[in-house]
């Protein structure tokens, strides 16, 4: 491999890239060196290994300086229309850094973190204390305060940096620059709130809500609704192509039953629509008769296999199920504003026959005593085809990973569901990888769980008849409610009825979002209304209300939002008073919030963030006036700086509620 070192203006990019191909050489070497020999390698052959990474050594310590002297003046991946994450601009400056100051360390550390305490500046690397003891286990010490001052020394220049300062046994404590902050902020005003910048937009496809055909919509497909739906959204807004999937159960043996009792309830059912509008209650007597009715069960069973044989009369009356059903559901996802695509399991059933008979060619299925099941990589398989020959529902998602990744062509799928199905899904994706279906090198594939939702007697949420809640009565519930908080308030005094509707909705369905998503996914929490309506605290209510009250500010000094875009051309953001810096650090944060979501899926600190920028903007609101009054109420003086933080907060506030499916309103 050679490579030239003779160029004192060594380009950051080809350095880099020559730097990476050195590591990789000489990680080979090293793993030759420590654990490839085997006992019939010679000394000589030994040494010569020693001698050729010795000497990659040095070459990368001379890349190391090389790359160390590219003086950076400029934002590393630059796009004046959107807001940079300071998190990656730090971490890749640290980096090289790091890089430059501890040559002979692969792989080092870089620990960038935000300041606990404005005391400590406003970010933190803190690198130098794991590095002292990746050299003390190499044998050398070195004290991290050393080590720290090194990385300062070898930091490139950047405008994102405005202060620098060595604390405790080696903590870098970062200071923000001002001049990178209103940058930053001031794109808003022209190009609006955009999304980071990615690495690449990949194919997306998102599974959740997820009911069953004839039965009522719960709280579990409610939890699965509204962090499908959010997660979805999020990836749509940083630029991926997403698919919004709703894996519906409509296909198995409850529909030989529904379709049995449809035949003797309703003979005429294929020229005359039947009144089965209460699916749920068709449902039980169906069920009733399978459970008591021995020749009912069998020809429940007859049905089944003409069903899935697509027999017209059968197929006839599964759609008018299947219909009837729909309608219900659509009428919870309109209220909640979600949007998807059906694609239920019966869109599966010859793809199902195709994975049995290719998984059984290559060798996969085991008979396990009348079954066929195959093993992944955990201690439970999933069971691909029953005694009698009928398939499961592991039969199913093996069906549909296969078609999401090779017809779909998903780089990254997406399954929300309940935590108790984690063990299933990781038995899945071991059989997929496997079969050779999913490949970890390209795909990406996540189960986000979630527990399950209490009553306020912190026993699983049901009706004190002890039913299933349905979703319908809790929407309902939830606009009664809301109507009345808002009636408490006497804002149906101000409101038009129009208006006061809108609020109502924008209350009742945004709290029933929000204290779901506020909460750790993986923990259960207490479904309370009398706490979702609170208008105090992290609650829908209280930052519905804060993001109404920010935009009131420049409606009162008469801006527009075209104002203000051109006045942003005049005006810079006002950033001299502590408090005011101090909310323009939260609003700068937004990129990062954003990136860190997609690395674990964890939507809370969405909800965290906004919370905090309503609690901040109200310590700048009560200590910086935005507009001055007379005696008389009449306005002297509007500082327009401060309009222009406003707006930007207020912007940034209302895409983290696009993103969490929250509908904000112009008067409440």
């Amino acid at each position: 491999m050679d490579i030239d070192l003779s160029r004192p203006n060594l380009e950051a990019d080809n350095a880099l890239e020559q730097i990476s191909l050195l590591r990789q050489k000489l990680s080979e070497l090293q793993a030759n060196i420590t654990c490839g020999l085997q006992p019939t390698t010679s000394d000589n052959d030994l040494n010569k290994l020693i001698t050729h990474n010795i000497k990659l050594k040095h070459r990368l310590a001379i890349l190391n300086r090389a790359i160390s002297k590219y003086s950076i003046k400029q934002p590393l991946s630059v796009d004046p229309t959107r807001m940079q994450s300071i998190t990656d601009i730090l971490t890749e400056l640290f980096s090289m850094a790091i890089t430059s100051a501890c040559p002979d360390i692969t792989d080092p550390p870089v620990v960038i973190a935000l300041s606990a305490n404005p005391k400590f500046k406003d970010y933190q690397c803190n690198s130098a204390l794991p590095l002292a003891n990746i050299y003390k286990q190499l044998g050398k010490k070195v004290a991290p305060k050393d080590i720290a001052q090194k990385i300062v020394d070898n930091l490139p220049d950047h405008e994102i940096i405005a202060g620098l300062e060595i604390a405790g046994p080696g903590f870098i404590n970062i200071g923000l620059s001002k001049d990178f902050a209103l940058k930053n902020l001031s794109c808003i005003f022209e190009h609006g709130v955009k999304p980071p910048i990615i690495p690449k937009k990949l194919k997306v496809l998102v599974d959740f809500s997820s009911p069953n055909i004839a039965k009522e919509m719960h709280v579990g497909h409610l939890r699965s609704t509204i962090i499908g739906d959010s997660i979805s959204r999020l990836l749509e807004f940083l630029g991926h192509d997403v698919l919004r999937i709703n894996h519906v159960g409509d296909w198995g043996t409850q529909f030989g039953m529904l379709i049995a009792h449809l035949q003797d309830r309703f003979p005429d059912y294929q020229t005359k629509s039947p009144p089965i509008g209460d699916l749920q209650a068709f449902y039980k007597e169906s069920k009733q008769r399978f459970d008591e009715d021995e020749e009912f069960k069998k020809r429940a069973y007859a049905s089944v296999v003409k069903l899935q044989s697509f027999d017209p009369e059968h197929k006839k009356a599964w759609e008018l199920i299947c219909d009837v059903s729909r309608k219900e559901f659509q009428k919870i996802y309109d209220c909640l504003d979600i949007k998807l695509i059906e694609r239920g399991e019966s869109f599966y059933q010859k793809r199902m026959e195709l994975i049995v008979k290719e998984l059984e060619e290559k060798g996969f299925l085991e008979h396990d005593e009348g079954r066929k099941v195959m093993w992944g990589d955990q201690s439970i398989p999933l069971t691909i085809v029953k005694t009698d020959g009928g398939f499961t529902y592991d039969t199913s998602d093996m069906a549909a990973i296969k078609q999401r990744l090779c017809e779909e062509n998903a780089e990254w799928v997406i399954y929300i569901t309940d935590a108790g199905q984690a063990t299933h899904f990781q038995v899945l994706f071991g059989c997929a990888k496997k079969a050779g279906i999913l490949d970890p090198a390209i795909h990406r594939v996540d189960h986000v769980g979630f527990g399950v939702v209490l009553g306020e007697d912190k026993k699983k949420f049901k009706t004190r008849s002890g039913e299933t809640v349905r979703l319908l009565d809790l929407l309902e519930e939830g606009l009664k409610r809301a109507l009345d908080k808002l009636k408490e308030k006497e804002r149906d005094k101000v409101l038009t009825p129009e208006e006061l509707k809108k609020a109502q909705e924008s209350v009742a369905y945004g709290c029933i979002k929000y204290a779901d998503l506020s909460h750790n996914r993986n923990h259960e929490y207490i479904f309370s209304f009398d706490k979702m309506l609170e208008d105090k605290g992290n609650t829908a209510v209280y930052l519905l209300y804060a993001l109404t009250r920010i935009r009131s500010i420049a409606r009162t000094a008469n801006f527009t939002p075209e104002k203000i875009r051109e006045l942003s051309k005049t005006h810079q953001i006002t950033l001299e008073h502590e408090k005011e810096w101090k909310l323009a650090k939260v609003l700068l944060r937004f990129p990062d919030v954003l990136l860190k979501i997609t690395k674990d899926l964890f939507l809370h600190p969405l909800c965290e963030y906004v919370y905090e920028i309503a609690t901040t903007f109200t310590e700048f609101y009560d200590n910086c006036y935005c507009i001055e009054k007379d005696t008389s109420g009449d306005i002297v003086k509007v500082n327009v700086g401060r309009i222009l933080l406003t707006e930007a907060a207020a912007v940034i506030m209302a895409q983290c509620f696009d993103i969490l499916g929250l509908k904000p309103v112009e008067k409440m």
